[in-house]
Parts: structure tokens; C-alpha cells; sequence
């Protein structure tokens, strides 16, 4: 199982980035995805989720109103739009996916796979 996380890269404050996780091995279908970020010198922080079917979609208080998750199951992608980007979204992110029956957790511990993040910079 693979995850592949990109779309990462250097931007000013009030860019806007899209990330990208292509996952092989698995079918995207029956696992939640979710994105999180750890900054450094912090814990990594659950960023945002979504279910199988895209019925359920969890947002990070930070984020809300800023970053838009989606997927596309039958190309097993998962993204995150990313607008409006501060300086305090700098963080490297990563996708993880979650075999589950449509329910979105924010705990990273209880996600099976991991990709391998991608870095984030916002400079004022």
C-alpha cells in the first residue's frame, strides 16, 4: 500500500495550494481519507476528513471556511484545497486513509496508512 502526497511548495500569505494523495494497493472506496500537518517543533494535528462516500467531512477549526477537502474514488486521489494560506499552515502534510464503515476520526493513531508529506511554506 502506497500513499503519495504532493502539491507542496513555497507561497506567499493569501495563496492558494491544491495537495494531491494517490493511493495504490488499496481501494479508496471503503477507507476515509484525512489530512494532517505538523509544524515544527509541534505534534501532528488532524487538518481535515472525509468518508468513503463524501457524506461526511470534518474540518479542523483552523482551517474551516479555508481548505476544502475532496476525492475521487475511481482514480483512489484524495486533495486538499488549500486558500487563503497563512503563515501558520506552514507544516509538512500528509494523507492518511482508514478502512471504516463511513466515519471520520480525527485521531491519527487510528489511521492504517501513511503517506510520506509533503512540505508547506506560507511567507509573509
Amino acid at each position: 500500500v502506497q500513499l503519495q502526497a504532493s502539491g507542496g511548495g513555497l507561497v506567499q500569505t493569501g495563496d492558494s495550494l491544491k495537495l494531491t494523495c494517490t493511493v495504490s494497493g488499496i481501494s479508496l472506496a471503503t477507507h476515509t481519507m484525512a489530512w494532517f500537518r505538523q509544524a515544527p517543533g509541534k505534534e501532528r494535528v488532524f487538518v481535515a476528513g472525509i468518508s468513503r462516500n463524501s457524506n461526511n467531512i470534518d474540518y479542523a477549526e483552523s482551517v474551516k471556511g479555508r481548505f476544502t477537502i475532496t476525492r475521487e474514488n475511481a482514480k483512489n486521489t484524495a486533495y486538499l484545497q488549500m486558500n487563503s494560506l497563512k503563515s501558520d499552515d506552514t507544516a509538512v502534510y500528509s494523507c492518511a486513509a482508514k478502512f471504516t464503515n463511513n466515519v471520520v476520526t480525527r485521531t491519527a493513531n487510528v489511521y492504517e496508512y501513511w503517506g510520506q508529506g509533503t512540505q508547506v511554506t506560507v511567507s509573509s
